[in-house]
């Protein structure tokens, strides 16, 4: 077969990435599942590698349920990794939902992706109706069944809805994840973030993936 397959990890975050620059493979969704399930080749996510005119190369990402990703900034690194090894330069563009990112390789095996200005506008992150993007109102509880209400919303290559809380480890997130990635009000579901202030432009955070869970990457804090 004329393609190529690698399995990679970035910050915990694992992949099986198929290069389908020079022959397509389509996989179903069975496949996509089957090739992420741990008890096969397993990953947290399935990525294509496509032809592009306005960059090194095109991305699509599924997720480990089998649905699509709009983003993923650890797998657009590990991509960037590899066309920088095959094009011999230091700086790479990739085209991900229709948007050009940008990667530099500072060093072996160190890349970095800028994956642009978030959007806050409660109709591009998506939500289902017009709501202060700062406070969603929604709820989420703490091991002692005490309520947090708020929720900052924000899309950065995938939807998010952000909680910042003094104690990351009061909360089950593998209880909270769930149940918020598939409200009502996130039409095309959501990650969910708990965040805490360490100190000025640094956080803390732990994330439930939207069609991941928790993963070595982003699910532990």
């Amino acid at each position: 077969m004329d393609f190529k397959a690698f399995k990679m990890d970035g910050l915990g975050n694992d992949f099986v990435i198929i290069d389908q620059r020079n022959k397509i493979i389509e996989l179903s969704e069975e496949q996509i599942l089957k090739v992420c399930d741990r008890n096969f080749i397993g990953c947290d996510q399935l990525i294509y590698i496509t032809k592009s005119d306005l960059g090194d190369a095109e991305l699509e990402f599924y997720n480990s349920d089998g649905s699509t990703s709009g983003a993923c900034g650890n797998g657009t690194r590990c991509v960037a990794y590899l066309l920088s090894k095959e094009k011999n330069k230091t700086e790479i563009d990739l085209v991900v939902s229709s948007k050009k990112l940008k990667s530099r390789i500072l060093d072996e095996q160190l890349v970095e992706t800028i994956i642009g200005v978030p959007k806050t506008n409660w109709d591009q992150i998506p939500i289902s109706k017009s709501l202060d993007t700062k406070n969603l109102g929604l709820e989420i509880k703490d091991k002692n069944n005490i309520i947090l209400k708020g929720g900052v919303g924000v899309n950065v290559g995938n939807p998010h809805v952000v909680f910042f809380v003094n104690d990351i480890g009061e909360f089950e997130l593998e209880k909270i994840g769930p149940e918020l990635e598939n409200h009502e009000l996130f039409p095309d579901k959501c990650n969910v973030t708990l965040a805490k202030k360490i100190a000025n432009n640094y956080y803390k955070v732990k994330v439930w993936e939207r069609g991941a869970g928790l993963t070595k990457a982003c699910g532990t804090a």
